[in-house]
């Protein structure tokens, strides 16, 4: 074979599946394949998403620590969902909910990696951010307050008051990450409030880490009921202890990029040009075997011709003896060429490319 085959380069590949087409060839063997979201980024390897899955669970532990000790009570905080998204679906949602006074947005706290240890990191240096649904304010606050009753039904505007301790609670969230890193990833609270916009300027290709935490307390044995005369406290209630809640859920933004440090070093991210996968493929191209059928001729017979067919017959085909014959790929003819042999076998001799 001449180089230019054995190299055929990208414009003599399209050339070729141009020429012979898309059809789909008949193959029995069954393949194993997985369903692939291409509206979600996949930043992270499989290996790098054990090691932030096994993060995430040591934050949670850390900040059912930090909880505790602010509320005086045990907590119980999970992981319930660990997924990858770009930030236009974000942006959506706060288009979707802006200017809806009666429905109330998140509460949102940012944080980032500061170059200093002093002070908080700058607008630029945000890298994530704290969101809190509502519900989920109303109940952590009256939690902190004492207050469970009060405001069971009641989702609104947190006063400056609960809005401050919102924001304590956020700080402890962005701590406990901070701890959890060993030291590897630095996070720091960028604002000295809480607020209802998303607090990072956003183009919306932007790949973050979503990371879901559940808090709740555990289940409580069940004890004698109060004396004669006596109400019990509803175990229903935003934060009451036992098993009549739900818990409550929020939610932790990071950029992909920002949580590789925390994963195993062997596991960086690598990133590749469009070129280079570009490339990749071409080579991948280029090694996949493809059959060939040299062809001499052909002729139209019938059926009854077919079936009286006997050893000693003789054929006629509709090519004369210097006429060349053909290679066909998938049904087309690729090639043309001349009979030959090499080695004592058949072979072909191109003289003209069809594509």
């Amino acid at each position: 074979m001449t180089d230019s085959l054995n190299n055929p380069g990208r414009a003599r590949i399209q050339q070729l599946l141009a020429a012979i087409g898309s059809r789909q060839q008949d193959d029995g063997s069954k393949i194993e394949t997985s369903a692939y979201d291409w509206h979600q980024p996949h930043f992270f390897s499989t290996q790098q998403r054990k090691d932030l899955a096994g993060f995430c669970e040591r934050s949670a532990a850390v900040i059912a620590q930090k909880f505790g000790a602010l509320c005086r009570q045990n907590f119980e905080v999970t992981i319930s969902s660990l997924s990858e998204h770009f930030a236009g679906q974000f942006l959506g949602q706060e288009s979707s909910g802006a200017g809806q006074t009666q429905n109330p947005t998140n509460y949102y706290l940012p944080f980032g990696l500061a170059q200093s240890r002093e002070g908080k990191p700058t607008a630029e240096e945000s890298c994530g951010f704290v969101s809190i649904p509502p519900q989920t304010a109303l109940i952590w606050t009256t939690q902190l307050l004492g207050d469970t009753d009060s405001k069971e039904n009641a989702v609104g505007p947190l006063s400056e008051l609960e809005t401050s301790l919102l924001f304590d609670i956020c700080s402890l969230i962005v701590q406990a990450l901070t701890e959890t890193s060993d030291g590897k990833a630095g996070f720091r609270v960028a604002a000295d409030n809480m607020s209802n916009r998303l607090p990072l300027a956003l183009k919306g290709e932007e790949e973050f880490c979503k990371i879901t935490i559940q808090v709740k307390k555990p289940l409580v044995s069940a004890k004698p009921g109060p004396p004669k005369g006596e109400v019990s406290p509803k175990a229903d209630a935003p934060g009451a202890a036992g098993g009549g809640s739900a818990g409550s859920e929020c939610h932790i933004l990071v950029l992909c990029e920002k949580l590789v440090p925390v994963l195993s070093d062997t596991q960086a991210s690598t990133k590749f040009s469009a070129k280079d996968i570009t490339q990749a493929i071409q080579s991948h191209i280029e090694t996949i075997p493809v059959p060939i059928t040299a062809q001499l001729a052909s002729v139209p017979v019938t059926v009854e011709q077919l079936l009286n067919l006997a050893p000693g017959d003789i054929l006629v085909l509709d090519k004369k003896i210097d006429d060349p014959g053909g290679l066909i790929v998938a049904g087309k003819m690729v090639c043309r060429g001349r009979l030959a042999k090499s080695a004592g076998k058949y072979a072909m001799v191109v003289t003209e490319t069809l594509f």
